[in-house]
């Protein structure tokens, strides 16, 4: 986490968790057809024996903070939220990052807040 892109770290500060006992999962995406056949848990697997091989104490990722009816959002879309909270993760309270990107439909890039989910190793 520590190493990660600047300001990454100080949601985590700010709860009294040190970026150094924290194993960052960063950025995944599983493709639709993968979906649902055990992929996405042995990936998560792989990275919570790796983070306890560095003796993290705790794994996070963040996702992006987007409205129901948000423009962009598939019609097929669905939460991964039951996946993570299933996994043993859970929001970590007012621990949100921002980052500015461009949106595909955008000219320009905004910023966007993330929210922090974390689990104990």
């Amino acid at each position: 986490m520590e190493d990660h892109a600047d300001g990454l770290p100080a949601p985590f500060e700010a709860t009294g968790i040190s970026p150094t006992d924290v194993f960052y999962c960063a950025e995944s995406l599983l493709l639709t057809a993968w979906r649902g056949q055990g992929a996405g848990h042995a990936f998560f697997d792989r990275r919570e024996a790796f983070g306890r091989e560095l003796g993290r104490r705790h794994a996070a990722f963040c996702g992006v903070i987007r409205p129901d009816d948000h423009p962009l959002r598939p019609p097929e879309y669905r939460p991964l939220d039951g996946f993570w909270t299933a996994r043993g993760y859970a929001r970590l309270p007012k621990a949100v990052a921002r980052f500015s990107w461009k949106d595909v439909d955008q000219a320009q890039a905004t910023e966007k807040d993330l929210q922090f989910w974390i689990k104990n190793l």
